[in-house]
């Protein structure tokens, strides 16, 4: 079956009463059969059939064997880090989530973990960046918020080169449009809450992999650190899945559009989208996934422009994340990315007049319109001088 069939049918031979629903095991415990032996479930944290049922889904999805379901998307991304040991190293990319420049930079040096960005776009500084100490690779394909593009087969071969892992953020674009498992990672990650959700009423994060070693020591510590997503979040997410391919094609064209429509604005100076032909690793990008996503980034050369914009927005709603039903627009700098450190911000931070929107299912028209009188309103106001844009301390 296709993906986007996959996405609606899925194994509920387990309910004994047929439901085409599946059914919420909302328990935090399970009786056992006797004194000394366990059943199938004896702990939620450790199991629950719902969440197992979400977990066959996402594995389904990627085309992987093994899945987990975590209760964030970073709480998935520490569970890969753990397969890392003290005195080992991380190798990352260069343009990532705030919240991972966070992890890797602030929590993981304490375990005796080096971690090194690169730009990972380029495959002559991944490989120039290894060494045998390096045990995990880590990329965004297409990144946030920049949409950088990184080849995962070439990548991967040079993982393989040292017999490090390769894991790839695929929350940009979901399995719907994009399955690095079959282009030689050997872990896919999610921020669950974006496109699998896809309602902005579930905070999750999923791995998905092929290897039963990996998922072994995955799942071991998904059970010892409580990370497991809760039964209820697991049945929202199940449901969510149901419409992924719907919403995420409608997403991708209202994008393009879009990103079309910015394209042409003389207040827009630099537009990031990988549709566009001009977008760096624009082939590549072609090459390995079958759509866009409906992230679209562009710069307007102020950045007080730029805020005001993004308070002008009518339609579009000032939130972090993406991925949801409805649109929203950010300022990266000071909202998602704010919690890089100071002293890495020239080199990971995104530009502070970066502007990133998430684009949902409402008419394209309305959306151009809204973003239309948006520029108009923020070259009005940025032409007389009367506004400014402060820096805040973020923790997103």
């Amino acid at each position: 079956m296709k993906t986007s069939t996959r996405c609606v049918y899925f194994d509920t031979s387990g309910d004994p009463h047929g439901a085409i629903v599946p059914p919420i095991y909302q328990t935090a415990t399970f009786q056992q059969p006797s004194a000394s032996e366990f059943g199938e479930y004896d702990y939620t944290r450790s199991g629950n059939p719902t969440r197992r049922m979400l977990e066959h889904q996402l594995a389904n999805l990627e085309g992987g064997k093994h899945a987990s379901a975590f209760a964030s998307g970073m709480a998935a991304i520490t569970a890969a880090c753990r397969l890392v040991n003290s005195g080992e190293k991380i190798l990352a990319g260069d343009d990532l989530y705030g919240g991972t420049v966070r992890l890797l930079d602030q929590v993981l040096p304490r375990h005796g973990i080096e971690v090194q960005y690169v730009d990972t776009s380029d495959p002559a500084a991944v490989a120039a960046g290894l060494t045998p100490q390096t045990k995990l690779i880590l990329i965004e394909t297409p990144s946030n918020p920049l949409l950088r593009i990184t080849d995962i087969s070439q990548v991967s071969k040079l993982a393989r080169s040292v017999d490090a892992l390769l894991a790839v953020d695929n929350s940009m674009l979901s399995p719907l449009l994009q399955q690095p498992l079959a282009l030689g990672a050997d872990i896919v990650l999610h921020s669950a809450t974006k496109f699998l959700c896809g309602h902005s009423d579930v905070t999750a994060g999923a791995l998905v992999t092929n290897n039963p070693l990996v998922h072994e020591r995955i799942s071991f510590q998904q059970n010892a650190e409580g990370a497991g997503l809760s039964p209820f979040e697991s049945w929202l997410l199940l449901r969510g899945i149901k419409t992924l391919a719907l919403r995420v094609e409608r997403q991708n064209t209202n994008a393009r559009k879009i990103a079309d429509f910015l394209e042409r604005q003389t207040a827009v100076r630099r537009v990031y989208h990988p549709g566009l032909r001009d977008h760096p690793g624009h082939s590549i990008h072609r090459r390995q996934a079958d759509g866009d996503g409906a992230v679209v980034s562009f710069t307007t050369g102020d950045p007080n422009v730029s805020a005001c914009l993004v308070e002008a927005t009518r339609l579009f709603r000032i939130a972090v994340s993406f991925g949801s039903v409805g649109s929203t627009i950010s300022l990266p700098f000071h909202m998602s990315h704010a919690s890089i450190p100071q002293r890495l911000k020239h080199r990971l931070a995104p530009p502070n007049d970066l502007v990133r929107l998430s684009v949902g299912i409402e008419d394209a028209d309305d959306l151009i319109e809204d973003l239309e009188q948006a520029l108009r309103a923020a070259v009005a106001q940025g032409a007389q001088g009367n506004i400014n844009v402060e820096s805040e301390a973020n923790t997103v």
